[in-house]
C-alpha cells in the first residue's frame, strides 16, 4: 500500500490518538479529529520513542489467560524489555480480563496499548476508530502471513482497504480423544471399513453409537461430551448442512443464514447428541470440567481448540502421576495417548442412528477464527506499540508460542517449521484449503448473533431431559420434528436482525 493509501487509512479507521491516562475521552477524541492527515500517519514516523531511566516507557499488554497460565506472557515481556532495556521501554501485563472492551474502557485511559484477542473481538472496533490502521511496509510477519489472515484483518472502507491487525494463530475446535482408552477389540468391532482407524473418530454416527455403548458398559463413562449451549462450537453442526452467519462472505449482515439450506439437520444433530450425553451439556458444566475429565478417563472425547492441548496434557501428566509413573513417563504417555482429529464427518440425512454404510457423509465445518495482535489508537506511544507488536510476531516468539500453548501458527514459515502438534496445525491449514473453517465474521454485529443462537442451542440441549409430553422437537412417535427445528431456527433469524437494527 503507497504512503497515500496508509494516510487514509489512518483517518479513516482509528488514528485518532488518545493518551492512555486521558480522562476525558469525548474531549480528547475532538482534538486529535483536528490534526492533518499527515501529522496522524507520522505517529509511525521516525525513530522509536525513548524513555528515560528515571520515567520509563510502559507499554500496557492485554493476553489472554492461557499465556499467562503457561508462562509464556512472563517470556514475552522479558525478552522483549530485554532487548529494548536501551530505549527505557518497560513492557508489562494490562491486568485486565482477555475480553477486555477497548472501547469502553480506551477512551477514558484504562485500556491496554497492544491486544491479542480473536479477530471478531478486534476488527469490531474498526467501525469505532478504537484501532490503528497498520503500515504494512513496517510489519515484519506481514509477508509470512497466508492471504486468509490478510483477508480476515483487513478493512473496508469507502472502496479502501485498511490493514488492521496481525495475525497469530488459527483457531477451530478439534476433537480430542483418549487412544488408551479405545476398546481392545476396536480393530474387529469399531472398524467397519478396515483402514485401520477408530470408526468413531471418523464417523459421528459410530461415536453416538459408541457414546451409548461405553455408558450402557458403565453408568459413570462416556463418550464424546461437550456444552452445547457453546455456539461458537456448536454452529458448526448447522454450517455443514449449508447455514452461514452472514450473507456476501459475512459481510452483510441483513443477511442471516443460520436458518438457511438444510441447516435444521445440524438442529436435529445437536439434539441428539444432548441425548447421549447428560444435562451437563445444556450450560457450562462440561466446558469447566472438560481437561479434568478427558484425563481421568471419564471422557472419551471432547471438543477443544489448540490452544488448550497444554493444559490437556498437564491434566493427563499429574493423573498417570498419580498412578506411579515417573515425571518423563508420565510426559511421554500423554503425549502418546491424546489423540487429535477433525471433527468426525456428519451423515446426509442428519440422522445419527442412521446404519446406511451406503449414505453420503458430509465432512464437518467447524466455526474458526484468527486471533492476532492490533494496536489501540488510544497509546501515547504507537512506535515503541509497533515494536512489541513486530517482537511478539516474530519468527522466534510465535514457535515459542506453538511450543507452550500447543497453537497452530498464522505464519507460514511457522506452520512449516513448528513442531508441536505440528500435524494439528498443517491440518488446520488444510481444512481452511477445503472451506471446512468457517471464519468468524470480522465485522462489530457479529456481536449480537451470539445470544440468539446460543438460546437456541441450549433450547434443544435441554430437549431430552424434559418430560416426554413437554419435549419440542421430538414427534409422539419419538421421531425429530423438522418443522419446529426450522422454526426454531427462524427465529434465531429473527432475533438476531431485531437485535442488530435495534441497536443501529
Amino acid at each position: 500500500m503507497k504512503k497515500s493509501s496508509k494516510i487514509i487509512s489512518a483517518l479513516l479507521c482509528g488514528a485518532l490518538v488518545v493518551p492512555l491516562a486521558a480522562c476525558n475521552g469525548g474531549g480528547m477524541r475532538e482534538k486529535y479529529a483536528q490534526q492533518s492527515l499527515e501529522q496522524l500517519y507520522d505517529r509511525f514516523e521516525g525513530d522509536i520513542e525513548r524513555g528515560t531511566a528515571a520515567k520509563p516507557i510502559t507499554l500496557h499488554v492485554l493476553e489472554n489467560d492461557t499465556a499467562k497460565k503457561s508462562g509464556y506472557l512472563k517470556e514475552l515481556l522479558d525478552g522483549f524489555n530485554k532487548k529494548y532495556a536501551e530505549y527505557h521501554i518497560v513492557a508489562i501485563d494490562a491486568n485486565q480480563d482477555q475480553f477486555s472492551d477497548l472501547a469502553e474502557n480506551g477512551p477514558y485511559g484504562y485500556g491496554p496499548d497492544v491486544l491479542y484477542q480473536a479477530n471478531d473481538s478486534l476488527m469490531k472496533y474498526c467501525s469505532g476508530k478504537h484501532i490503528i490502521p497498520l503500515p504494512t511496509d513496517k510489519l515484519d510477519a506481514y509477508d509470512q502471513l497466508p492471504e486468509l489472515a490478510k483477508k480476515t484483518y483487513t478493512y473496508s472502507l469507502g472502496g479502501q482497504d485498511y490493514f488492521m491487525g496481525v495475525g497469530v494463530n488459527i483457531q477451530a475446535p478439534m476433537l480430542y480423544y483418549r487412544k488408551d482408552l479405545l476398546p481392545e477389540n476396536w480393530e474387529t468391532e469399531w472398524d467397519e471399513d478396515g483402514n485401520g482407524v477408530f470408526d468413531p473418530i471418523e464417523d459421528m454416527r459410530a461415536m453416538y453409537r459408541f457414546s451409548v455403548w461405553r455408558h450402557e458398559q458403565d453408568s459413570s463413562l462416556y463418550g464424546y461430551m461437550h456444552s452445547l449451549n457453546d455456539a461458537y462450537f456448536s454452529s458448526g453442526y448447522l454450517f455443514t448442512y449449508g447455514s452461514y452467519v452472514f450473507g456476501n462472505d459475512n459481510l452483510d449482515y441483513t443477511d442471516i443464514g443460520f436458518n438457511k439450506n438444510d441447516s435444521y439437520k445440524g438442529a436435529g444433530v445437536v439434539l441428539q447428541l444432548a441425548s447421549m450425553m447428560n444435562s451437563g451439556c445444556i450450560d457450562d458444566s462440561i466446558t469447566r470440567a472438560r481437561e479434568s475429565e478427558l484425563a481421568n478417563g471419564t471422557y472419551f472425547a471432547v471438543s477443544n481448540t489448540q490452544d488448550m492441548y497444554g493444559t490437556m496434557q498437564s491434566e493427563l501428566i499429574a493423573v498417570y502421576r498419580k498412578q506411579g509413573m515417573s515425571a518423563s513417563q508420565a510426559r511421554e504417555a500423554a503425549k502418546e495417548n491424546i489423540g487429535v482429529a477433525p471433527l468426525p464427518d456428519l451423515p446426509e440425512s442428519g440422522l445419527l442412528s442412521s446404519t446406511d454404510k451406503d449414505e453420503r457423509l458430509l465432512p464437518s465445518v467447524v466455526m474458526g477464527g484468527i486471533n492476532g495482535y492490533a494496536i489501540s489508537s488510544y497509546t501515547d506511544y504507537p512506535k515503541a506499540s509497533l515494536a512489541f507488536l513486530n517482537y511478539a510476531t516474530s519468527y522466534e516468539m510465535i514457535l515459542r508460542r506453538n511450543e507452550l500453548l500447543g497453537v497452530s501458527p498464522a505464519r507460514q514459515d511457522c506452520n512449516t517449521d513448528c513442531t508441536y502438534q505440528a500435524e494439528v496445525a498443517h491440518e488446520l491449514f488444510e481444512l481452511v484449503e477445503q472451506n471446512r473453517i468457517s471464519i468468524m465474521p470480522s465485522i462489530s454485529q457479529v456481536d449480537q448473533i451470539w445470544t440468539p443462537i446460543g438460546t437456541a442451542f441450549t433450547d434443544l440441549a435441554t430437549d431430552p431431559y424434559r418430560d416426554a409430553h413437554a419435549r419440542k422437537y421430538y414427534k409422539a412417535n419419538g421421531t425429530l420434528n423438522n418443522g419446529e427445528l426450522q422454526a426454531l431456527l427462524d427465529s434465531v433469524e429473527s432475533n438476531i436482525l431485531n437485535a442488530i437494527f435495534q441497536l443501529a
